[in-house]
């Protein structure tokens, strides 16, 4: 505890002569060094009432008011990225609100969104560094946008990442809140974006029908080994990254410990939703995520559109999440179950379909009186988001390719202010 000085040892002796006398014998008996009572506090002595009650000590009253900090996006396609953005943005501040730009707005400005408002809040909702949530904010950050972020919500600061964010007429987004003295910048996390996924999406199901088209080849194109590999190249793991979304806490001894897999490939809101439901069903949440090569061989070879490392971080960002297995098997051992101390394994009535249907993956917990197959509340998968796009290809080709041109503008002309 912090006091004000060390003025309250007198006025306890004045006023609480006993009391306190009785205290420092105490203290004496107990061998404890009367410099304790300099304002350090006894942490290990039990007393039967509060010593605060008592009115000896005057606790310093801190009356710091919690920092409000504001994000906002459309946060469409969800990905490690932006929760890495919002994991950031919360490390500026107590607490994080988060605005979620309307359907209405992003057709506008950028092209129209994959995912529904509803489909992105329960995203957004789902990430363990948010707060509270602003539906349909504005893309742009106006001035009268901004005082009732002030006053209304009492935001401190505005975050955003180093990445542009233009307006049409190539106009700051930010403007209004840099030019009140309010704005913060994040590093932007290098190697995902969302025109960056649809760009693999469109990219794999091209080749897909390519090789369909080809009498059912089961070899990939080389086009296409070149196109995943060059995704794995931009995004490097490491260990730090990995701790920083993790929870760092271990099951308690007696813990329920809940297991449920998966691929978990474009993390959406159906995969939010389900483990939500899961964690419900015990005290701690144990999620498999399966290998790149496990989902190829399940999925097919266009699959997965994210990487291994990739998923593993979206998930690790849920709230209800609270460990992951990094490449974990497609089956479902006893030893795995007895290593991991698993009391339950569930999995949604919603999934994709194995293309190799031999082995039951949830025998072994099945035949222990331990799996349950849980309603999946929503009916999305990674399929259905990735038919979205093929069925607006060419208006998200058109996305692509203004974002793109929009991107390289400006860091040409941050280059040319910079003199590099």
């Amino acid at each position: 505890m912090d006091y004000e000085n060390n003025s309250w040892i007198w006025e306890g002796v004045n006023y609480y002569p006993r009391v306190f006398g009785g205290l420092m014998v105490t203290a004496a008996l107990l061998g404890l060094s009367s410099s304790y009572f300099g304002g350090i506090g006894v942490p290990y002595l039990s007393l039967p009432c509060s010593w605060s009650n008592l009115g000896i000590f005057h606790k310093k009253k801190s009356g710091k008011r919690r920092i409000r900090v504001y994000m906002d996006g459309c946060f469409d396609l969800m990905h490690y990225g932006h929760a890495n953005a919002l994991r950031q943005a919360k490390a500026l501040g107590d607490e994080l609100v988060v605005g979620l730009v309307s359907d209405e707005e992003i057709a506008a400005t950028k092209g129209p969104p994959v995912l529904s408002m509803s489909e992105r809040l329960v995203l957004v909702s789902g990430l363990k560094w948010v707060d509270e949530v602003i539906t349909d904010a504005p893309y742009a950050i106006t001035e009268q946008f901004l005082n009732r972020l002030f006053h209304e919500y009492k935001i401190d600061y505005v975050i955003h990442g180093d990445d542009p964010c233009l307006l049409p007429d190539g106009t700051d987004a930010y403007a209004a809140a840099k030019k009140a003295g309010r704005y913060k910048q994040i590093k932007r996390t290098e190697g995902v974006s969302s025109t960056d996924i649809v760009g693999r999406i469109l990219s794999s199901l091209r080749n897909e029908r390519s090789c369909e088209d080809h009498n059912g080849c089961e070899v990939k194109p080389q086009e296409d080994d070149q196109s995943k590999a060059s995704h794995i190249a931009q995004f490097l793991p490491t260990s730090r990254r990995i701790v920083q979304f993790s929870n760092g806490k271990g099951p308690g001894p007696n813990a329920r410990i809940v297991y449920i897999d998966g691929a978990f490939d474009l993390f959406h809101a159906g995969h939010v939703e389900i483990l939500k439901r899961a964690r419900e069903l015990g005290d701690f949440l144990l999620v498999g995520i399966h290998s790149d090569e496990t989902v190829s061989e399940h999925r097919g070879n266009h699959y997965p559109i994210m990487h291994l490392h990739e998923r593993s971080l979206s998930v690790l960002a849920c709230r209800y999440v609270d460990e992951v297995i990094i490449g974990s098997p497609w089956e479902i051992t006893k030893d795995m179950i007895t290593t991991f101390n698993i009391s339950l394994v569930v999995h949604g009535t919603v999934a994709e379909k194995s293309l190799n249907c031999e082995l039951d993956p949830y025998e072994v917990p099945k035949i222990m009186g331990i799996f349950r197959l849980l309603e999946s509340p929503k009916d999305i998968t990674t399929a259905t988001v990735a038919q979205r796009i093929m069925a607006n290809h060419e208006a998200y080709v058109k996305r692509n390719a203004k974002k793109a041109r929009s991107e390289q503008r400006y860091y040409e002309e941050k280059k040319f202010v910079s003199g590099d």
